[in-house]
């Protein structure tokens, strides 16, 4: 599906989004930094820890506040938040005023309204994408966002240091731009619920009785649940790479040729090292997820699932057998095609089962998934203390072919569940 072929809503969003992630990468990557040296690191690790706690809240509330209200109002309610709580992080940070805490409280504030957001975005493409070219529109917004991984931290580099004022500044104003254009040029797209919305004159506890007992219904769904078990086993795998690798690669490269034309070397040290495998993996995202997105969608969700989680565990037996440089680089390339293999899909999948009316909700629980699989995946840290690296990655190895396992027992129960209602 070609993108001059796109409904208008996902035009705007696609250009829209891409200013705004761009300008929000220039300085997020070096935030952790600046929180830990104005709170020192251990209140810094707490703190974040409990910001993302109210994420995880907000991103629940998203999707019923998606469902119940719409997707559109959600959007521009959300992004225009996002951008009032960067203009006062930049104040909290400008020249005229200092202060980290003013700054960390926006900031947490900023990823709540983040958070109301995304679940509105991913069921306004489910809305609009007939299910065949679903896959691949998902897979053109992973793209476009990896793009702004790439470019964002290069830039921010540059300017950070000297300009952390103006970054966060401009960030903000293309978050409330962003609003105004999403509230001017796109239409509303959510079906029409058959419940009436609660009314201003209902108990304020009612809503979240019924947000409660529309979740209940989504932990019921079998199916789900499997998807979502499999994704936290799954996680403990990709989510290494912010975590475990670098730790791994700083300690076993010391200084390494990577490239060397007679007496002439290139060397690197264990953090150009992790710089060099993770701008790979940024380009090959960036190159690749489209056209390996619909390579996959030729194949059953079951296999591609399946097989995903089996090469994850593959690329961290190849880093664990490794401490060569272009040994990494190989390894993070079979990491790299692991992940591309299920990125569009997956969200596909999420739109297939969901109800119409609850698709919000179905995209917000997805979510846990990399929510849960933030709070534990750091354990592998200390991991290498107590066990070495090598044991590490093999535990990591196992958990992903329980993820395989658990994919293979979701498909399986939905089809056998299928046949039954059939009969």
């Amino acid at each position: 599906m070609r993108i001059r072929d796109w409904d208008s809503n996902l035009k705007v969003r696609l250009f829209g989004e891409a200013a705004m992630n761009i300008t929000f990468w220039m300085f997020f990557p070096f935030l952790a930094i600046y929180f830990a040296e104005a709170f020192g690191k251990n209140k810094a690790g707490f703190l974040l820890v409990f910001s993302q706690i109210f994420s995880v809240v907000a991103n629940l509330m998203g999707g019923y506040c998606a469902d119940r209200f719409g997707r559109k109002r959600m959007m521009v309610l959300s992004a225009i938040g996002q951008g009032l709580s960067f203009v006062v992080f930049a104040f909290a940070s400008s020249p005229w005023y200092q202060s980290p805490w003013v700054g960390f409280i926006a900031f947490a504030v900023a990823g709540v309204f983040g958070s109301f957001y995304w679940p509105a975005s991913q069921a306004m493409v489910a809305d609009v994408v007939e299910e065949k070219h679903r896959s691949q529109v998902f897979a053109i917004f992973y793209t476009s966002i990896n793009i702004a991984v790439v470019i964002g931290p290069i830039l921010g580099g540059i300017f950070y240091a000297r300009y952390r004022f103006e970054l966060l500044l401009i960030a903000g104003i293309v978050c409330i731009a962003l609003g105004f254009i999403l509230a001017r040029w796109t239409k509303e797209t959510a079906p029409v619920q058959k419940a009436a919305v609660l009314s201003g004159g209902g108990k304020w506890y009612q809503f979240l009785l019924n947000q409660l007992k529309d979740y209940s219904v989504i932990v019921k769904d079998r199916t789900f649940l499997l998807f979502i078990a499999a994704g936290v086993l799954a996680g403990q795998t990709f989510m290494q790479l912010d975590l475990l690798l670098p730790v791994y690669i700083k300690d076993v490269i010391h200084n390494q040729s990577l490239f060397s034309f007679g007496d002439w070397s290139f060397k690197v040290g264990g953090e150009q090292a992790f710089g060099i495998v993770l701008a790979e993996n940024g380009f090959l995202v960036a190159l690749l997820t489209v056209a390996v997105t619909k390579w996959m969608s030729r194949y059953s969700e079951r296999n591609v699932f399946v097989l995903s989680s089996v090469i994850y565990g593959a690329s961290l037996i190849i880093f664990s057998q490794t401490q060569w440089i272009w040994g990494l680089i190989m390894g993070m390339a079979v990491f790299t095609f692991a992940e591309l293999m299920g990125v569009g899909l997956q969200q596909s999948f999420v739109s297939r089962i969901a109800p119409d009316h609850m698709r919000g909700q179905y995209f917000a629980a997805s979510s846990l998934r990399f929510t849960l699989s933030r709070t534990i995946a750091p354990l592998s840290i200390p991991m290498t203390v107590w066990i070495g690296y090598n044991w590490t990655y093999f535990v990591l190895f196992i958990l992903a072919l329980l993820s395989a396992a658990l994919y293979w027992l979701m498909f399986y129960s939905a089809e056998k569940k299928s046949m039954k209602l059939g009969a």
